[in-house]
């Protein structure tokens, strides 16, 4: 498809007997939000685990902006442009906010590293980290040691890493994960504002986000996809109510 950002087709991966990605084909397009849904136990991190190269599929194919990437590594698809967020964060706790952020701008430009208390005052690696906590709402909290910061404020702090290190698409496992109502629907309305500068496949057990954010949904199970189409359309699949979303037809 010529507007596929990330087009993955036919993949799958077992580990011994379990099947835990089975032939699955899907596409995240630009300006969108295709959310990928499931119980417990689907193969969705799994999924994405291969899609950001940090397990290899036993067959198929990921293109990304066009490119063959299952030869590539995780550091080398980040820097075509695929950003990651975790389901446990990964973030230097005890450096600030905005001492994060450098660090994803010095590694874009290919800056040293190793006088750091020095570069604390070059425009070329403050603007542009400011500029991606801005963006995400955290500005004010750039002097912060991301120890400190809140649970959904290192959510955003993860995104505004990605979005420092120029990705072109975010891979989100379970963004809204540990947070409260609140927290969910303020990432929602952040996630919702980025969609048209970096589309995102998008892994999450709330559905009220799944819902509110979604332009498509792909339902897995067992590691196969069994539903995909508009938030409408999986709502109203029988399938899907009675086995992933609680309802019956």
């Amino acid at each position: 498809m010529a507007d596929a950002i990330l087009d993955i087709r036919n993949l799958s991966k077992s580990f011994g007997g379990l099947k835990a990605t089975d032939n699955v084909s899907l596409d995240l397009r630009a300006g969108e939000v295709h959310a990928l849904i499931g119980p417990n136990g689907a193969g969705k991190t799994t999924l994405i685990h291969q899609v950001c190269g940090a397990v290899r599929p036993d067959a198929g194919s990921i293109r990304f902006l066009g490119q063959e990437v299952l030869g590539l590594g995780v550091a080398q698809r980040a820097r075509l442009g695929l950003g990651r967020t975790f389901q446990i964060s990964s973030l230097a706790l005890d450096f600030s906010a905005l001492r994060n952020v450098m660090l994803a701008v010095q590694s874009r430009q290919g800056s040293s590293f190793r006088f750091f208390a020095n570069v604390m005052a070059d425009p070329g690696l403050t603007e542009p980290a400011m500029a991606a906590l801005d963006r995400v709402g955290l500005a004010g909290r750039s002097t912060v040691p991301a120890a400190e910061l809140s649970h959904g404020e290192r959510r955003q702090l993860e995104i505004a890493i990605a979005l420092a290190l120029g990705s072109k698409a975010l891979l989100l496992d379970e963004p809204m994960a540990g947070m409260g109502p609140e927290g969910s629907r303020s990432l929602t309305r952040l996630l919702d504002t980025l969609r048209a500068e970096t589309p995102i496949l998008l892994v999450e057990h709330d559905m009220d986000a799944v819902f509110a954010l979604a332009d498509r949904i792909s339902v897995l199970v067992y590691g196969r996809i069994v539903a995909s189409g508009s938030v409408d359309e999986i709502r109203n699949d029988p399938d899907v109510r009675q086995a992933y979303l609680g309802t019956s037809a």
